[in-house]
């Protein structure tokens, strides 16, 4: 059975491992598959053709964005290119530089090793990493005090891959030793059609255009979100409809769901909402607005703020967080009037 065909088998999947085992078999396995992120994709596909053709392992590679525009999906297609195994991990899985020395030494020649939120893993195995990478080797400390023996070790050559949301949080030593950098942009709507499409295929769904144009809107600019989405719209459309996505069905499922037009969950609609009706649109800083929705300070700052402040719904100031003009509109709000007449903000927006 090949993995398209596991893939419209898992539609019947039990609903207990369904999404992440659906997750799993959506997943490009080339480069001829990913969809998006045509500068990556180009340059990536250079290092790793020229690599095949030396015969040797390819350079490391960083890949920096936000979640779930396909970092890992890219680590896993660079293992497939180059015909070797994969190993995963994560940075906050490796605190001790024994952690990372025991993971190393178990490489096999070519192998490659992805990396996940990289920026997060502590310093002594970070130190550890500089030799790896460079020299294919680490140095093992055995004993203590003033008996302590540094015990080489040599490393198969390996292919690292790293993938972080913060790229700025990588001490420039270690940024320094990848041999390719990828900045992974978000999806513009007509990218995030093709993979809806090529998502819906794969789990013999039927949609018709203006259904995957729909929830392309609704996505974030993120294949994550998008194939999220498309799931949830198939469950309404099976239930409710006769299975087919339209944009009518579409629209219907995701309200279920409280997306809206513009891709704003539950959160994002009660941080706005709070900002305009509670504060005024603002000024307010980040504690007050995450005690008046009633979630942690770094749930609204790391979950809502972004896709908010992308949107140009909301702005960082140093007096706190304030609404823009735009918030309201989509609110259907009109803003106060102050100094005058004039709107709200208008130091900050204008009127």
């Amino acid at each position: 059975m090949n993995w398209e065909e596991g893939a419209e088998r898992l539609v019947g999947a039990d609903a207990d491992g369904e999404d992440q085992a659906v997750e799993s078999a959506l997943r490009p396995k080339n480069l001829d598959e990913f969809v998006g992120q045509p500068k990556v994709r180009e340059q990536l596909d250079l290092v790793l053709r020229a690599a095949r053709a030396r015969g040797g392992t390819a350079d490391h590679v960083l890949l920096s964005g936000a979640p779930g525009l396909g970092k890992t999906t890219l680590a896993m297609i660079v293992a497939a290119e180059m015909g070797a195994p994969i190993r995963i991990t994560s940075g906050p899985a490796i605190q001790h530089a024994g952690d990372l020395a025991a993971i190393l030494s178990s490489l096999t020649e070519g192998e490659v090793l992805f990396l996940d939120e990289i920026h997060r893993m502590s310093r002594p195995a970070e130190e550890m990493l500089y030799m790896a990478m460079e020299d294919f080797r680490v140095d093992v400390i055995v004993g203590k005090g003033p008996g302590a023996t540094a015990i080489p070790l040599e490393l198969p050559p390996f292919t690292l891959v790293g993938a972080t949301t913060r790229a700025g949080l990588l001490p420039p030593p270690l940024r320094d030793r990848f041999g390719f950098t990828g900045h992974m942009e978000f999806y513009e709507p007509a990218e995030l059609e093709r993979v809806i499409h090529r998502s819906a295929h794969l789990l013999d769904v039927e949609t018709d255009p203006e259904g995957a144009a729909e929830i392309a809107g609704r996505s974030r600019g993120t294949p994550r979100i998008a194939n999220r989405l498309l799931r949830r719209v198939r469950d309404y459309a099976q239930v409710k409809a006769d299975g087919v996505i339209t944009r009518e069905i579409a629209a219907a499922a995701l309200g279920v769901y409280e997306v809206d037009a513009r891709g704003l969950d539950r959160l994002d609609r009660a941080v706005l909402g709070a900002l305009l009706k509670l504060f005024g649109g603002g000024p307010v800083g980040l504690s007050t607005l995450s005690v008046a929705v009633g979630e942690e300070r770094e749930t609204v700052e790391e979950v809502a703020e972004p896709f908010l402040v992308r949107e140009g719904l909301l702005a960082r100031t140093p007096r706190g967080r304030v609404a823009t003009p735009a918030a309201w509109a989509h609110l259907g709000l009109a803003p106060p009037r102050q100094n005058g007449g004039a709107p709200g903000q208008q130091d900050l927006f204008g009127a």
